[in-house]
């Protein structure tokens, strides 16, 4: 007995199942590489935007400490600011009405140190100051030796000053001193 089942139809059918199976397996699978590729390049955009968000928190943090960096700047003295740093001896000298003389000014190689020998002429009062001003300063200063005299009679005579003087040599080194 012969059926009456078309077969050329199933087989048609047949095909285009096929067919259609192997296109979207294929067009599946694509897809799933463009998802995995996609999802790459957005990890990659995302580990971008952290870096540019810390490199602009980083810029403003540099902005924000650019005074405090500035502050910390003035305790060290670099060898290129070493006159200034004489300068603002003197000039603290001067402010308080003493005489500071820089006999010797030394750098230290061992430790980065920079070494001075100061001679201080004036009243006990003004040498005080003086002292507390250096004390009080941005610079870590260490006094190292200190000899302290009232002048004698016969040179203060000499001077014509009515007022006691009082000479001071010291040495003190500059601790903050960079090369």
């Amino acid at each position: 007995m012969q059926s009456d089942f078309p077969k050329i139809p199933l087989l048609l059918s047949i095909l285009f199942f096929l067919f259609f199976l192997v296109a979207f397996s294929y067009f599946f699978k694509e897809t799933n590489d463009d998802i995995e590729k996609s999802q790459l390049i957005e990890i990659e955009l995302q580990t971008e935007k952290n870096r540019r968000s810390e490199v602009e928190t980083l810029d403003d943090s540099i902005e924000k400490t650019q005074i405090e960096r500035m502050q910390l700047g003035t305790h060290f003295a670099r060898s290129s600011d070493v006159v200034p740093f004489l300068d603002t001896i003197e000039g603290l000298a001067l402010e308080v009405g003493v005489k500071a003389d820089i006999s010797s000014v030394d750098v230290l190689k061992d430790p980065d140190r920079l070494s001075l020998g100061i001679k201080i002429t004036g009243t006990f009062s003004g040498f005080y100051r003086f002292l507390t001003l250096l004390e009080n300063s941005s610079y870590e200063l260490k006094v190292m030796s200190m000899d302290m005299h009232k002048e004698t009679v016969s040179e203060v005579l000499e001077e014509d000053s009515v007022a006691s003087k009082w000479v001071a040599v010291f040495r003190i080194e500059l601790l903050s001193f960079t090369q």
